[in-house]
């Protein structure tokens, strides 16, 4: 009889050398001619791409205009703050909220759907959202983006911190990240992600199990798209403004990239190593061209034609080879005694 697997660590030790990698950039990341920011970005995208990946990796669903839920979560960080108060947990609250808010509206019309008219629908909607942006001048400032957005303090009560400093504002990221990082951890191997798997693997077959599938993907999408406005949020306050370039195709493309290459498809890791990988590349590879997206390019598409399972899953066929192979016992047909 095959294994049943058993139930998922608490704190994997993937999740442990990630955080302590990110925790120790300052240490080192300057040393290597890179800087501080750099690491912020890549940690911010982190997160996008781990909400993205709930969608594509965990449910099989394909969102190709996602990026306008991290561009909602943006201006609604912006927004909030010039408009209404300048609190960072109110305003970052509020990003995840108005950018879920808004993928349960367009969820409403796309969890009935499958397949390419899924996928469709997605993209449709995301360009809706960012002619909203670039039109609505009183609201958004349009092609100019909404600028001067400022760096709130974290405000504990007991203790103010101040945010202004790149390397202030990459800790609270940091623990930002770590705390949605096991949440997302516990919630894909939780009952409820369980069944976001069997959607993937036979939708059909989840609904005849008696599971209400709408509701599932409807979920899912609004998850996902709250964790795209946290991520959207943060970025806001980190660039210090909003543009509607960040929820442009464009932008919905780069993190399918990051999903896709660093093996999201199947492993919950592959959104980070594709994420890391992404932002490296953009920046090593520009240093020395500007037709760095090309090479990625071509990166990508020799990923996804020999190696579709990307990074992650290479280590992971790498490592089942190094294990030792233990043949199945063999089955032994029970005796029958005669009468």
């Amino acid at each position: 009889m095959p294994s049943v697997p058993g139930p998922a660590p608490l704190v994997p030790l993937p999740m442990v050398l990630t955080l302590a990698i990110l925790f120790s950039t300052p240490l080192w990341l300057a040393k290597v001619g890179l800087y501080q920011y750099l690491a912020l970005e890549i940690m911010i995208w982190m997160l996008f791409a781990l909400g993205y990946n709930l969608l594509l990796g965990t449910s099989g669903l394909p969102s190709f205009g996602h990026g306008a839920y991290f561009g909602i979560g943006a201006y609604a960080f912006g927004l909030l703050q010039k408009g209404v108060w300048a609190n960072l947990w109110f305003d970052l609250f509020g990003a995840i909220v108005v950018a879920a808010a808004f993928g349960a509206a367009v969820a409403l019309f796309l969890s009935h759907r499958r397949g390419i008219y899924y996928a469709l629908l997605t993209i449709a909607f995301g360009q809706v959202f960012w002619f909203v942006a670039m039109k609505w001048h009183k609201l958004t400032g349009g092609e100019d983006g909404l600028l001067n957005i400022q760096r709130l303090p974290a405000d504990f009560g007991f203790a103010s911190i101040p945010l202004k400093s790149n390397e202030a504002l990459f800790y609270f990221c940091l623990a930002v990240f770590a705390v949605t990082l096991l949440a997302l951890w516990r919630l894909v191997h939780s009952p409820f992600g369980r069944v976001l798997s069997a959607i993937k693997q036979n939708e059909m077959r989840a609904d005849f199990a008696g599971y209400n599938v709408w509701i599932y993907k409807w979920l899912a999408f609004t998850l996902s798209a709250g964790l795209a406005g946290l991520a959207g949020g943060l970025f806001a306050m980190a660039q210090q403004s909003a543009y509607p370039n960040v929820m442009s195709l464009q932008n919905s493309g780069f993190v399918v990239m990051m999903v896709l290459i660093g093996g999201g498809l199947v492993s919950f890791w592959g959104p980070l190593i594709g994420a890391a990988f992404f932002i490296l590349a953009r920046d090593l590879l520009g240093a020395y061209t500007e037709a760095w997206l090309l090479w990625y390019g071509l990166v990508f598409m020799a990923l996804v034609l020999f190696k579709p399972e990307g990074i992650a899953g290479m280590w992971q066929a790498w490592q089942a080879k190094r294990r030792p192979h233990v043949p199945s016992p063999p089955v032994v047909a029970p005796q029958h005694k005669e009468a």
